[in-house]
């Protein structure tokens, strides 16, 4: 004969990282080694938020960065959820802030949601990769959102700018003023069928 369990109280609440407590001490030493300014919250499934650096590269910054996209990084939110590390977090850009219209355009490389869409399939995230990664291609993100939003690029390249230095001449020299236009952007909204 078998009893049914009795309500003792609320069921125990589990982190992500009391199951993980190995994977949370090495993001936490990658992520203040690498991208000091991110600050952890242990709030719901946890989180880092901050700037990360204009250029995190392995080879020099271009000499017109700035003048392409400020002094400053991209500002984010990475967010967890309790499926971490098996689920890749989600990276919220929180200045620039994406155009809603831009949200479902690949060419942004931006989810429906807002967030950051880095890698072109989910299954392209293992669980045991590192997060460093994905916050360079963030970074990376920012450097490519200000040119496509200059017009000096289509789209964002498949394989960001991390270790792909195409684009860098572009930043060489200093931006001509956008054509705010945006004809092709909103034409294009909902056209656009490639995975980001």
């Amino acid at each position: 004969m078998t009893t049914a369990p009795t309500a003792a109280g609320p069921a125990p609440n589990y982190s992500w990282w009391a199951c993980e407590p190995r994977r949370l001490h090495r993001d936490r030493e990658e992520i203040t080694t690498r991208f000091p300014d991110l600050a952890w919250s242990e709030e719901g499934a946890g989180s880092w938020e901050g700037t990360l650096p204009r250029w995190p590269f392995d080879r020099p910054e271009p000499a017109h960065l700035t003048s392409w996209i400020g002094d400053e990084g991209l500002r984010l939110r990475v967010e967890y959820s309790q499926a971490y590390p098996m689920v890749a977090p989600r990276l919220v850009p929180l200045d620039p802030l994406p155009e809603p219209y831009e949200w479902t355009q690949t060419r942004w490389h931006v989810n429906g949601d807002a967030t950051l869409c880095l890698l072109r399939e989910a299954a392209l995230w293992t669980g045991r990769d590192s997060i460093v990664d994905l916050l360079l291609k963030a970074a990376g993100w920012r450097v490519e959102y200000a040119l496509v939003k200059h017009n000096m690029i289509e789209r964002m390249s498949d394989n960001g700018i991390v270790d792909d230095d195409r684009f860098d001449h572009l930043l060489t020299q200093p931006p001509v003023p956008p054509d705010n236009t945006e004809h092709s952007d909103q034409a294009a909204a909902g056209q656009d069928d490639a995975a980001c």
